[in-house]
C-alpha cells in the first residue's frame, strides 16, 4: 500500500480521483463530481516531494517509499549542519550592528551582523550551528574582504 504525506501527516489515499494535467505546471482534479484547480509550485522530484496549490490553499505532497523507514531508524534523513569556526567578511564594508555576544549560540539563519557596503546594509546570518567565543571587532568598524569578523567554539 502506498503511503502519501500532506504537510507532513500521513494522509488517508482516496480512490476515484482523477487529474488533468492542462501544462506542465496547471491542473485539475475531478473528486466526488467537484472540479478543484491545481498549480505545481514547486517541483522537487529527487526527494519525492511536490508543492501545488489547489483552490487558494498551498500544500506539500510527498509519496512515502519503503526505505524511508531503514533511513530515519539510521538518522540519514536529518540534514548535516556544518559546525562554524569563523565568519570572514563576504565583502569591504562597515559593521553597522553587531547581533550575537560571546557564549551566545547561534543556528543557521540567525542574524550575526550587519555590514554597510556600497550604501546598502546586509543582513550576515550563520550559515551553520556554534557558540560565539569571540568578537573581533565593533560597531563603525570599516573591514576589507576576508577581514575576521567573529570566531567560534
Amino acid at each position: 500500500m502506498n503511503k502519501w504525506f500532506i504537510d507532513q501527516k500521513e494522509t488517508q489515499t482516496l480512490s476515484g480521483a482523477s487529474v488533468k494535467w492542462f501544462d506542465h505546471q496547471f491542473f485539475e482534479i475531478k473528486f466526488e463530481g467537484k472540479k478543484y484547480h491545481g498549480e505545481l509550485l514547486a517541483d522537487q522530484s529527487e526527494l519525492g516531494q511536490l508543492t501545488i496549490r489547489i483552490n487558494h490553499r498551498t500544500f506539500q505532497v510527498k509519496k512515502g517509499h519503503p526505505l524511508d523507514d531503514l533511513i530515519a531508524a539510521m538518522g540519514l534523513d536529518k540534514p548535516k549542519l556544518r559546525k562554524l569556526k569563523e565568519m570572514q567578511a563576504p565583502m569591504p564594508g562597515r559593521v553597522t550592528a553587531i547581533h550575537v555576544k560571546v557564549g551566545q549560540e547561534v543556528q543557521p539563519g540567525d542574524a550575526l551582523l550587519s555590514l554597510e557596503a556600497m550604501k546598502m546594509e546586509n543582513v550576515l546570518k550563520a550559515e551553520g550551528i556554534g557558540v560565539v567565543s569571540a568578537i573581533q571587532i565593533q560597531e563603525g568598524d570599516v573591514v576589507d574582504k576576508g577581514g575576521l569578523l567573529i570566531s567560534f567554539e
